[in-house]
Formats: structure tokens, C-alpha cells, sequence
């Protein structure tokens, strides 16, 4: 993000102030945010951090929490690999053909579509690492689903 805000408020400046719009600010920010975006999703994962049913997940006790989570990372790395096989093909056609956008500014984008493979792999090993974790910690120390903003302690 510290790349595509600056991006964006240059362009916004450029098309607003001096009413000259950029041909590659615009496309720049959308294929910087796509990667950002996917990229973080594993991370996310790791934090507990990403939507969830907090509301009956919460009101479980900790040995039905171990059980549902144990449901759920299996189906997380189906979903991933399901999903990685799809990405595959095309991320490595795009990277044979070192395939661009075809717009004005024309560039690569073989590496941004790289990125949705990348991503799907590594969610789907980092789904593997929760699930093993799960298996091995005792229902009691299982850790409790918080959404990240509670998860971490505020600091002014």
C-alpha cells in the first residue's frame, strides 16, 4: 500500500489539478492491489483474521472449536488446491508468452497474474501448518478465534 496510495493521489492530482491523467497511474494501482491483496490472505490466516462465524464459533467450548477448525482446514486446502490447479495454466502461459496488458502503458503483467498461484499455495500450505497445529495442541490451550483488532493490544 505504501506504493499504490501515493499512485493513486498522484494520478488524482495529475487528472484533477492539471486535468492531464496519467496512461499508466490508474493500471499501475489495480495490478499492485491484485498481489497485495491475494498475498495477504496466508498471513491473514496465520492471525485468525479473516471472516468467520465469530458469533456461534465463540459460544463453542474450546474441544468443539478444536473439532470445527479441524473441519475446516481441510476444506480450506481442498478449496486452495482445487483452485491452484485452475491458476496454474495460465500464470505459466502468460509467463510463456510474457503476455501485457495492451493498454497505452503496455505492461507485463505475466508476473502480476504469477502472483494468484503464489498466493493459492502459499494459503493452502499455511492452511496444512493450522490444521497440524490443531492436531497437536490440547483442546483447552486451543486459541480462541478473536477477530485481529481484539487479538492485538492497542497502543497509543
Amino acid at each position: 500500500m505504501a506504493v499504490v496510495v501515493p499512485v493513486m493521489v498522484y494520478e488524482v492530482v495529475c487528472r484533477y489539478l492539471f486535468n492531464a491523467p496519467t496512461v499508466w497511474g490508474m493500471e499501475l494501482a489495480v495490478l499492485l492491489f491484485g498481489p497485495y491483496f491475494l498475498l495477504g490472505g496466508p498471513y491473514l490466516l496465520h492471525l485468525r483474521g479473516h471472516v468467520a462465524l465469530d458469533l456461534v464459533h465463540a459460544r463453542l467450548s474450546p474441544r468443539w472449536r478444536r473439532r470445527v477448525d479441524l473441519l475446516n482446514y481441510p476444506v480450506i486446502v481442498a478449496f486452495c488446491a482445487i483452485l491452484l490447479y485452475y491458476s496454474v495454466p495460465p500464470a505459466l502461459n502468460a509467463f510463456a508468452y510474457r503476455e501485457t496488458s495492451f493498454s497505452a502503458w503496455n505492461p507485463p503483467i505475466w508476473p502480476f497474474k504469477a502472483a494468484v498461484p503464489v498466493a493459492l499455495l502459499l494459503m493452502l500450505l499455511q492452511a496444512l501448518a493450522e490444521f497440524v497445529r490443531t492436531c497437536f495442541e490440547a483442546p483447552e490451550a486451543a486459541r480462541q478465534a478473536q477477530p485481529v483488532a481484539d487479538a492485538q493490544e492497542v497502543r497509543p
